[in-house]
């Protein structure tokens, strides 16, 4: 006997449970289904950013900012500690409480919308008209399989980090982001490879607590997909704080004993080199999470990437059946993922909402931060744009001052005729939350005028994004 509904969510990570969530408001009857566990077997819901991405990444980077604020820029302030010492393990468990936090909160949002959970495999079944029998095997606590009825489907079982050919993760020498957030000891020799998003963040986080850490990026620039400029202060402020990075890096060979990860690679001149390693992070990206879906049985499309293809409505080939994600093409960030989930499940119900690609903000938590949104100023070059760009340093901001934090600086890029903003870059504190300034202006289609125009409250970081408006036209107040 089958368990009827409306919608079926497989995957509970950003873009499902908003997904369910969002239908249930909408009056659908929704079930979600969701395999993972914690160690004593209890749900694990909320996918990759909640229990070895996002949220436990941000609570290390957190702590071990505290620790390098104590160790080394707290007697700027006359406040004078003789010594300081670092607990691993302890920090490790702050960061498991707050994941457990986040489960039991988007348990806890199930139930308040009347959402049925299953801890399980889920996968298609067969087809009968319009609706679909899913199957549920479960893991954890769960002890029985279930069987779904659901009119509508949506695919949201996000990726998994790709492992280097014939290295594959052991998650003791080798390491994928899981692995690298809970190391009990810090390592001395620390390597990554891939210095994008994940390797960035996970060389800052180990570098402040003491390990000396080399970063081997494949391509031949770094930090390509962002802004020039921003990349090349990144790198300079990287530099500084004592992380090495190598680009054009092309690995050979990665070998693991009992103690130690020894890589073989070329340069960037193609000479051989040899690097050895107590722990080696690989982030080279990710690979969606579409094996155990029964996509063949049932003809779910998939493409040469082994995400589900889908149209600019997140509809999939077959009647119904919806993905959303990273399961899907674009950009593998947890918030693109809540809203395609959210915007299926309004039209699931028959509205009409929209998803810009354009405006969806990036962000990059080390420290500086960096974040960006629309085009850079090289996309611009390149397609023979004509455009203005304003810059602001946060040394000339008082309120940076006196956090004591003046690295960086804001960049608008705006239509030279129109005077339209076409992208926003930030590198320096708080960018993650700067960058809503660039987010709203495109999607509303400011212009540099309007936010120079507009009211910033003083003395706040904020005011360094007027002043970079502002300086479009020439006419900084305060450079």
């Amino acid at each position: 006997m089958s368990d009827v509904f409306d919608v079926v969510v497989i995957g509970a990570g950003p873009g499902g449970y908003i997904a369910a969530i969002r239908a249930a408001q909408l009056g659908f009857s929704v079930a979600c289904i969701d395999q993972a566990a914690r160690r004593d077997g209890k749900p694990a819901p909320g996918g990759t950013c909640t229990n070895v991405g996002c949220i436990p990444s941000k609570a290390l980077l957190q702590s071990s900012e505290h620790f390098d604020m104590a160790r080394r820029h707290l007697s700027e302030h006359g406040i004078a500690i003789k010594s300081v010492a670092i607990d691993i393990p302890a920090m490790i468990g702050r960061k498991d409480k707050i994941v457990g936090q986040t489960n039991d909160g988007i348990l806890y949002l199930f139930k308040k919308n009347k959402i049925r959970f299953y801890q399980g495999r889920g996968a298609f079944s067969t087809r009968d008209g319009n609706r679909w029998t899913l199957t549920v095997a479960p893991t954890g606590i769960a002890k029985e399989t279930a069987t779904l009825s659901a009119q509508h489907v949506i695919v949201a079982t996000g990726s998994s980090p790709r492992a280097l050919p014939n290295a594959p993760f052991d998650n003791q020498y080798v390491l994928d982001n899981e692995g690298a957030l809970a190391m009990q000891s810090v390592p001395k020799r620390f390597g990554i490879v891939g210095a994008g998003v994940i390797g960035l963040e996970m060389g800052s986080l180990w570098q402040r607590l003491g390990a000396e850490v080399t970063l081997l990026e494949a391509l031949p620039d770094f930090l390509s997909v962002a802004d020039d400029a921003v990349a090349k202060e990144a790198a300079k402020q990287f530099k500084a704080q004592g992380l090495t990075i190598h680009t054009g890096i092309n690995i050979e060979e990665v070998k693991t004993n009992d103690k130690e990860v020894k890589v073989h690679y070329r340069d960037s001149k193609g000479a051989e080199q040899n690097v050895v390693f107590d722990k080696l992070v690989v982030s080279i990206g990710r690979v969606p999470n579409t094996q155990g879906l029964n996509a063949e049985a049932v003809g779910l499309k998939l493409d040469e990437r082994g995400a589900i293809e889908v149209d600019d409505c997140c509809r999939a080939n077959l009647p119904n059946v919806w993905a959303i994600g990273d399961v899907v093409r674009g950009p593998m960030l947890a918030h693109k993922a809540e809203e395609e989930g959210n915007a299926v499940a309004e039209r699931i119900a028959g509205q009409k909402p929209h998803v810009d690609f354009n405006t969806i903000p990036y962000v990059i938590y080390t420290s500086p931060e960096i974040a960006w949104v629309g085009k850079n100023e090289q996309q611009l070059k390149a397609e023979g744009a004509d455009y203005r760009s304003g810059r602001f340093p946060f040394m000339a901001n008082g309120r940076a001052r006196a956090m004591g934090d003046t690295r960086g600086f804001v960049k608008w890029l705006a239509d030279a005729q129109t005077d339209c903003v076409l992208g926003l870059h930030i590198i320096g504190p708080c960018a993650s939350e700067l960058i809503m300034e660039g987010v709203i202006a495109i999607e509303f289609g400011a212009s540099s005028e309007d936010i120079a125009r507009i009211c910033h409250a003083h003395p706040t970081l904020a005011e360094a994004v007027k002043e970079a408006a502002l300086a479009i036209d020439g006419r900084t107040l305060n450079l």
